[in-house]
């Protein structure tokens, strides 16, 4: 791995990983468009650590209120709010614990782009559907549940962590400011956990210090604009533009597939 690829990953997790279009999509897509060598679990880990600490940090007034509040006010808004937080993160947190290891072995090019497809059909419908009714201090224990399950199904390459988190915020009649900032919120521990998790591995690799670093580094910088730009992004606009562009990219992705499926004969 040298610097501009470790830099290009970077990029892309940043983007990817807040925005509703797959991180999973595009960091599998990137050695398969470019005919790089996988970065393994290494650069994972940097990215997951970058990206972790950009929601982390990105959100630190929130936290220090929402865990202040969880341990010293637990029936008060903000004190709802963070044992919601914890209860959803269950969900996706068990299914990337036992069922990651098996998602691994279908990241394959095409049901990527028939899955990215798909599920921006359903991001489209959602919004378009769903009415800006409920605020975020609004959303309750049984809708952070449901928002909760439907995050497991993130581990499915092309569906987006994000993406189903939000679709299903937007059929439950979340605002979309809202659904995405629950989104962003929830994220973060599940983020930090998949990098910790893995940080054992660390230990039968060697690292290239200065891609890794940079790839922290560029994932971090480059995931908090991306959280900036959504959030500011959704007070005007919907969901519609990252359903169009999972939908372009999904085809795409299925034609070079039966392309280089033809010329490879």
């Amino acid at each position: 791995m040298n610097i501009i690829q470790s830099i290009v990953y970077g990029i892309v997790q940043g983007i990817t990983e807040f925005l509703p279009i797959s991180s999973t999509a595009h960091l599998t897509l990137i050695p398969w468009f470019f005919d790089w060598k996988d970065p393994g679990i290494v650069f994972d880990i940097a990215l997951h650590i970058g990206t972790a600490l950009a929601v982390i940090l990105f959100f630190i007034k929130d936290w220090v209120v929402l865990i202040r509040a969880g341990f010293t006010r637990p029936k008060s808004d903000n004190g709802k709010l963070f044992w919601f937080f914890m209860i959803a993160t269950i969900p996706g947190g068990l299914a990337g614990l036992f069922l990651d290891k098996y998602m691994e072995k279908i990241r394959n090019p095409l049901l990527i782009g028939i899955v990215l497809i798909v599920f921006g059909v359903v991001l489209y419908l959602a919004d378009k559907i769903g009415k800006n009714k409920i605020e975020l201090k609004n959303i309750g224990l049984k809708k952070s549940l449901v928002i909760g399950f439907s995050q497991a199904l993130a581990i499915v390459p092309g569906i987006s962590r994000s993406g189903i988190t939000m679709s299903t915020g937007r059929f439950l009649g979340i605002a979309r400011e809202s659904i995405a900032k629950f989104t962003f919120l929830l994220s973060g521990p599940i983020i930090l956990a998949a990098a910790l998790f893995h940080i054992k591995d660390l230990n039968s690799v060697n690292i290239d210090k200065i891609p890794f670093i940079i790839a922290i580094l560029t994932s971090a910088i480059v995931g908090a604009l991306s959280i900036k730009f959504l959030l500011s992004y959704l007070k005007k606009w919907g969901f519609g533009l990252f359903a169009i562009y999972r939908f372009v990219l999904g085809t795409l992705i299925i034609i070079l597939y039966f392309l280089r499926l033809h010329f490879l004969k």
